[in-house]
């Protein structure tokens, strides 16, 4: 069908009838930013760059952030050969002059500038064959507008001989004939001009409420406030607060010293200049009411109220016993994940404050110390990144994934010689994308952490004599090296000034430089934490800041898979997850931040999430520790999932069940009988896994001692959010929760675990279900009871979880990801057939389910036979191929082509790799007059019979992931 055909059909849905099927690739969207549905404007806007074969964009307001925000899209565009012409205005100079100078570096990008003050559209013109797609409304180009700000823009599709295409073909190029070009000689003229405005902007900046010379706590600081003062109300005298870095911990900390009443006060750092900055901040909040002293190097001004001192002087026993053990009613320790330290012991042992407040970003430690039981495991606020940047308490960032240079054709990677890091080519590579990239306001502010300090002071001086002012601090400089360095990268005095900070760790944590505005990264990655630390170094809030530039230069390193786990925030070390986030790039970030990925980048952090082990002992060892620790108990399954952690399944997955993993961690547990056991496991792997949630329901209820009729068991979907007679089954769930579905090896022959295992777990009693005799043992044993109803409970929470952004469909939920076994076990199949038998697809007239298994891309490895070609036409329509040596006769092609009450499910993974998990896509129809026999390739060149039918997808697949499953698999 030709693109004109569909557009006909999607204009009749768009704006005359809901119900009329066409392609949603033409039909009419509103676009919108929605946090909740996770949408962006930008998602469309950078896809509609990509792709087109020429563009038209008309705004009125152009900054560097909105750049930012696209910048990736418009290198690929350019490196097709592709151009585009851009228009912006000069209405009110908010038209920031970096943000053309940026554009100005596309050759095949022509740039003007109207200066009709009158001019004010939003508009986006894309070329396709024979189509145009036109975004109007009101998003401008400012990462606000195209990711966080309420907008609303229609996006139409028209053919090249439409009428509001030859109109707005012409209104642009009537405005662009009459607009200035821009050059570097008018930027120069324009920057006066933009000059001019400044006091405008501050003006409507302050009316915006962004600049404000009280100090009142922010949203974070309110609801930990609030939870402080409960802890101590419950008589509580300790507390950790976990908040990212730049979110206001300081003065948090302030405020609660002025809220408990407290007359002294003792602040712990570990840096004397940050002991004054944390000095500074308290007389902002309590001016003169008390005095306040520093207690550090040479400073001993201890008989003030308030003293803030380093833990280097005060951890010295001729420091601390200068004060009684209560002297002090308040203490405060920064940086708290140090506070492990012996140093500390003698400080924290021997003072009795009335109550102690430990503030850190990061608690977790490599080292496997217990930095939570220092305060009694009472946590009174925890804000990490991501949650920070969406609630716009620090400035996004713009991160770019950059390839790094071969140098004398060996790539850089965790063994790359010193020589290879120094030398010019890398040099000179760096450079480049850093004045590519650039920043918010054109003038750098940079910080680059590098692999050891050799490299950092040879860089340092590269970078030199490129033109750069430049210094490198290692743990070998002075305070005084240090504080000098920052105070001139945050210089005003262009002469004085410098433009880079070079360094390996020093900077990881406690240096408050809010002035950083590029941070580049040319280190592999060996921790999440360390990656937040550095990354964090840049997103402080300060006046006139609008955003961060991240430039990462990833060589092959082991490690590349962290960066994804540190940029999304997703510690649930499940690999489908990360790839999908990575090729999403920024649709899944919160607030206008952004992340881009060069392709070899890209490909290099698919390549080490693939070969890289995220079951290690050590690893699963270590996770369970760290919530173990801050818990101050052992975990639960479920205390995984409400703490953001590791996917508790993990556990299930490499040691049977989350008991087995427990005995390996808790010498003490209890050995439950070898029936129990079997239980334990056969139920963590094939019911309790998060995808048929009835079972999970009623084992839950039964446990608790309640029978289950059809009427309780459909209160109890109801109250998780499901209905449908597929999954209101009682039988079906008896079969389920008595094993009778998986079946093992027993001899020669196959067997249900059931018949395996001789279990009698539940039964039908006059219509209700009921305990049978092994689970009336089961739940005679605390442990066995407790450990089954936490694993319910999990089950239970990770479906709800799923089903809060997505939609439930008669027993799945759309774009979960199954195995064949549970999507046949959500089908009711008798019993789970073999893995061969199945194949590509699997029928049962019986229970009028047809259940389609695609891998997409397959491997160069197969066999011609299996070669299918498979693939979407679009998001609403799948081409499919029967197996081979298939006919229109076959069965199975004519139950597809004659039973209209056939239940046909699309399952869809991506590729191998492995991965028994497939994407649930929705139910589709067979398009009935697109049955046709063909022929493919055999092995020995024969042609083997196929049927080729077209079908029809009842929901367009949702746009990221389509984009995901057709791409090029990396």
């Amino acid at each position: 069908m030709q693109p004109i055909h569909y557009l006909r059909d999607s204009i009749t849905t768009g704006f005359i009838d809901v119900l009329h099927q066409s392609s949603e690739a033409y039909r009419p969207q509103l676009l919108l930013n929605d946090k909740l549905r996770q949408k962006k404007v930008l998602t469309s806007l950078t896809k509609e760059i990509k792709e087109c074969e020429s563009f038209w964009i008309s705004v009125a307001f152009l900054t560097t952030s909105g750049v930012a925000s696209i910048i990736s899209a418009l290198e690929e565009f350019r490196d097709m050969g592709k151009r585009g012409k851009i228009l912006v205005s000069d209405y009110l100079g908010f038209t920031q002059p970096e943000a053309m100078a940026r554009l100005l570096q596309f050759s095949n990008i022509e740039l003007k500038i109207s200066q009709n003050r009158s001019f004010h559209a939003k508009g986006y013109l894309f070329l396709y064959s024979g189509i145009y797609n036109l975004i109007v409304g009101s998003s401008n180009l400012t990462a606000s507008a195209l990711s966080t700000n309420t907008e609303w823009n229609l996006k139409v599709s028209a053919s090249i001989e439409s009428e509001i295409v030859s109109r707005a073909l012409d209104e642009f190029g009537r405005e662009f004939d009459g607009a200035v070009e821009v050059d570097e000689e008018f930027l120069e003229q324009y920057r006066e001009y933009y000059r001019g405005f400044e006091s405008t902007r501050v003006a409507m900046a302050t009316d915006a409420g962004l600049f404000t010379s009280r100090i009142e706590p922010n949203k974070m600081q309110v609801e930990a406030l609030a939870n402080i003062n409960e802890l101590r109300l419950a008589g509580n005298n300790k507390a950790l607060l976990i908040s990212a870095t730049g979110t206001g911990k300081t003065f948090l900390s302030a405020f609660d010293v002025l809220n408990s009443g407290s007359k002294t006060m003792l602040f712990i750092v570990h840096r004397t200049n940050i002991a004054e900055a944390a000095r500074q901040t308290y007389l902002k909040i309590f001016g003169d009411r008390y005095s306040m002293g520093l207690y550090s190097g040479q400073s001993r001004e201890g008989q003030h109220d308030f003293v803030f001192c380093t833990i280097q002087t005060m951890s010295r026993a001729e420091h601390y016993q200068q004060f009684a053990p209560d002297h002090f009613d308040y203490i405060v320790v920064d940086e708290t994940h140090r506070a492990a330290a012996h140093s500390y012991d003698g400080v924290l042992g021997y003072f009795k404050p009335k109550f102690l407040l430990g503030m850190t970003a990061t608690p977790e430690r490599t080292d496997g110390v217990d930095i939570f039981k220092l305060f009694d495991h009472n946590i009174a606020y925890e804000i990490r990144l991501n949650k920070a940047l969406e609630e716009e308490m620090l400035v996004p960032f713009h991160y770019y994934g950059i390839t790094d240079l071969s140098v004398d054709g060996e790539i850089i990677d965790n063994a790359a010689q010193f020589n290879q890091l120094v030398a010019v080519e890398r040099v000179s590579h760096i450079i480049e994308k850093a004045r590519f990239y650039g920043t918010d306001s054109g003038v750098i502010r940079g910080l680059v952490f590098c692999s050891s300090t050799d490299e950092s002071q040879t860089l340092a001086r590269k970078f030199e004599e490129f033109g750069y002012k430049t210094v490198a601090l290692s743990s070998t400089s002075t305070e005084g090296q240090r504080t000098a360095a920052i105070q001139k990268l945050e210089s005003c005095d262009i002469d004085d000034k410098l433009d880079y900070i070079f360094t390996v760790d020093i900077f990881n944590e406690g240096i408050d430089i809010p002035a950083v505005n590029q941070v580049i990264l040319l280190r592999p990655t060996e921790s999440a934490i360390v990656y937040i630390q550095q990354l964090g170094r840049g997103l402080r809030k300060t006046l006139g800041k609008s955003y961060l530039t991240v430039l990462d230069f990833i060589g092959n390193y082991q490690n590349n898979f962290i960066i994804p786990i540190a940029l999304y925030g997703d510690k649930s070390y499940n690999k489908e997850s990360l790839r999908r986030l990575l090729s999403a790039g920024s649709e899944f970030l919160p607030g206008s931040s952004t992340v881009d990925f060069d392709q070899i980048s890209k490909e290099r952090i698919f390549s080490s999430i693939q070969n890289s082990n995220f079951r290690l002992r050590k690893d699963l060892f270590k996770d369970y520790n760290l919530l173990k620790f801050q818990l101050g108990r052992s975990p639960f399954m479920i205390d995984f999932l409400n703490h953001d952690s590791r996917d508790p399944f993990t556990f299930v997955l490499y040691s049977k069940s989350y008991y087995n993993f427990l005995l390996l961690v808790e010498p003490e547990l209890e050995v439950l009988d070898k029936k129990t056991q079997t239980l334990l496991q056969s139920i963590a792997i094939e019911v309790n896994n998060g995808k048929r949630v009835q079972d999970s329901v009623v084992l839950k209820e039964l446990l608790v001692g309640n029978n289950v009729d059809n009427q309780i068991l459909n209160r109890l979907l109801e109250e998780v959010g499901v209905s449908g007679t597929r999954v209101a089954d009682l039988q079906s769930i008896r079969k389920n929760l008595n094993l009778e579905f998986v079946t093992v090896r027993s001899g020669d022959k196959n067997v249900t675990i059931k018949e395996a295992n001789d279990i009698d777990f539940v039964r039908i009693e006059n219509g209700t279900l009921v305990p049978g005799p092994d689970m009336l043992k089961l739940v005679s044993n605390p442990l066995a009871k407790d450990s089954l109803l936490d694993n319910s409970e999990f089950s239970i929470q990770t479906f709800k979880r799923q089903l809060l952004s997505e939609k439930f469909v008669d027993g799945f939920v759309l774009y979960n990801r199954y195995s064949r076994k549970d999507a046949l076990r959500i089908l009711d199949w008798p019993v789970n057939p073999v893995g061969l038998n199945v194949g590509g697809y699997v029928y049962d007239i019986a229970k009028q389910a047809f259940a389609i298994f695609v891998t997409y891309h397959k491997s160069d490895d197969i066999s011609n036979t299996t070669k299918y070609a498979d693939r979407f036409l679009n998001r609403n329509e799948f081409q499919w191929m029967s197996k081979s040596n298939r006919t229109l006769n076959s069965p199975e092609i004519q139950v597809l082509k004659s039973n209209i009450n056939m239940r046909i499910c699309l399952f869809v993974k991506k590729e191998n790799k492995k991965e028994e998990e497939h994407y649930y896509l929705g139910d589709i129809v067979p398009d009935g007059e697109s049955f046709a026999q063909t022929y493919m390739p055999g092995d020995e060149g024969a042609s083997i019979p196929v049927v080729s039918i077209k079908f029809k997808l009842e929901r367009p697949v949702r746009e990221e992931l389509y984009d995901y499953i057709t791409g090029v698999s990396a």
